[in-house]
């Protein structure tokens, strides 16, 4: 055991332990858990970046907690599959706390779930054992529910419960996959039931065991048709909020995907049952086309950028299922990706929201005149999502394509190609309504501007999900994020030499 291997204890125990400071403090004051919070971030961001650079350094960190040894003892693990990931949470997690800062919620018992959410989140990244992923899969749905609720409206309630009914149907179905899992090799430990799994794949237990693990952690990560939670729980959650869960819950689902596929059951698991495989690609391409189609015909922003969504994680789930390094690599940069780019996109609609009262597509009207920089922002990582480069948006859309040639897969192929022009069509008309409508469109029903276009007189707001104010800060954030975006487009050697000891494991 080393010192970076007992970090992997304290990813998740910083912030389920910080989680409880700000309910403590409610009994003097309510408004200082985001200074909780902001601490316990910035921590979190430093044990983050220790690993990950252990990690690129070629390590696989793992910690036996209590000392007791796997497969009897629980294991946490971080390889290089798992270290994007973590990274982009201990990123993301600081970013939104930043915009929080002026934008809102104040109350302490938000931040409390809010760090919950962090340390759930972490711990389904850095487990090596089934049950405990269902644990803080549990952990991170009860958080979420309830931010999704935050700002205590009629419409939140109703998606919040939505989700919860949703969210728990998800974790149950994937319970019992785990239960045949256990049934099937007697053993929970990632690793340990890969080796007992060999050679039985074609066991109607164990083939179970896959299909409903699959499609619980599918309900998890908004893929079609099971994704019927996720637009309202994005629309209706407090923009703050939808920042962070859009970047964030259903991206570490699909990791989870990920994780089981080609950790616990391996690519042998395809080669032994092709029809299992067929049938989850297929599942994926149909989230893709879907996705894009449903988002290309919404009037409301959020709402638009919640479909959207739903057909990024059927790539990333296609991905996965092709199940070759080309295509996984270009599922966790898509992952990376998507994660920094839709909580972007959201922080930029939640500022033009806050300034203008701009909520559906005809609102944006001129607004490139009128908030140039959060609009420029929206813009630069609106056009990353569709894919064009140098953006990680494109990366990964290429790795994911060649890796669907180079596998045979033609209709995956296609499918992204027809993604990729169905992400343009909506992201145009935005763009259009932004900069090139006619002038007299361009009245705003509320806000004064914050980023240096022309004033207008503010209005109260009766949209209780509209942050509070617009800082600098705020918009920084954003503004670093398409920074970031566009960089990371550059950032190829980076994941292959990160994923390499990886792919070295699964696909020899």
């Amino acid at each position: 055991m080393t010192e970076h291997d007992v970090i992997l204890a304290l990813l998740i125990a910083v912030p389920i332990i910080a989680a409880v400071v700000p309910l403590l403090l409610s009994l003097r004051t309510t408004e200082t858990g985001w200074y909780v919070a902001i601490v316990a971030a910035a921590v979190e961001a430093v044990l983050a970046a220790v690993v990950v650079r252990s990690v690129y350094a070629g390590n696989r960190l793992v910690h036996e907690v209590g000392g007791y040894p796997a497969p009897q003892g629980i294991e946490l693990v971080v390889d290089g599959f798992s270290a994007p990931v973590i990274a982009l949470i201990a990123v993301v997690s600081l970013g939104v706390l930043a915009f929080a800062y002026t934008g809102g919620p104040r109350r302490n018992s938000f931040y409390s779930a809010y760090l919950l959410l962090v340390g759930g989140l972490m711990g389904v990244s850095v487990t090596g054992d089934l049950f405990n992923m269902f644990v803080f899969l549990e952990i991170t749905g009860l958080a979420t529910y309830a931010l999704v609720a935050a700002d205590r409206s009629g419409k939140s309630a109703i998606a919040a419960l939505k989700y919860l009914i949703l969210g728990t149907t998800g974790a149950s179905l994937f319970l019992i996959g785990v239960g045949y899992a256990l049934i099937a090799t007697g053993t929970l430990n990632m690793v340990d039931l890969s080796e007992q799994l060999a050679g039985n794949y074609t066991s109607r237990v164990v083939i179970a065991s896959f299909g409903f693990i699959v499609v619980g952690l599918s309900l998890k990560a908004a893929i079609f048709p099971l994704h019927t939670w996720q637009p309202d729980a994005y629309t209706y959650a407090p923009d703050t909020v939808t920042t962070f869960i859009s970047a964030l819950a259903s991206t570490v689902a699909a990791y989870a995907i990920g994780r089981v596929i080609l950790t616990v059951f391996t690519v042998r698991f395809f080669e032994a049952v092709p029809l299992a495989q067929d049938v989850l690609l297929a599942f994926a391409g149909i989230s893709i086309v879907a996705g894009s189609g449903l988002a290309a015909i919404q009037t409301e922003v959020k709402r638009m950028f919640a479909y959207s969504s739903v057909a990024q994680f059927g790539l990333v789930v296609a991905a996965f299922a092709l199940a070759t390094p080309t295509s996984v690599l270009g599922g966790v940069i898509h992952l990376v990706g998507h994660g920094l780019i839709k909580g972007g996109l959201f922080a930029a609609a939640a500022i033009l929201a806050s300034t203008h009262g701009a909520r559906t597509v005809g609102d944006y009207a001129r607004l490139g005149y009128r908030s140039p920089v959060s609009a420029a922002t929206l813009g630069i990582l609106a056009v990353a999502l569709v894919g064009v480069p140098p953006s990680i948006g494109f990366l990964g859309k290429w790795y994911i394509g060649v890796g669907a040639v180079r596998a045979e897969s033609w209709p995956i192929a296609v499918i992204v190609f027809l993604s990729t022009l169905l992400t343009l069509l909506y992201v145009a008309r935005l763009l259009e309504r932004l900069y090139f409508a006619a002038p007299d469109a361009s009245e705003s029903p509320a806000g004064a501007v914050a980023d240096g276009g022309d004033q207008a007189e503010p209005q109260p707001s009766a949209d209780t999900r509209t942050v509070d104010g617009v800082s600098v800060g705020m918009l920084a954030v954003v503004v670093l994020t398409a920074i970031v975006v566009v960089a990371l487009g550059f950032a190829t050697g980076w994941f292959e030499t990160l994923l390499d000891p990886f792919f070295r494991g699964v696909f020899q």
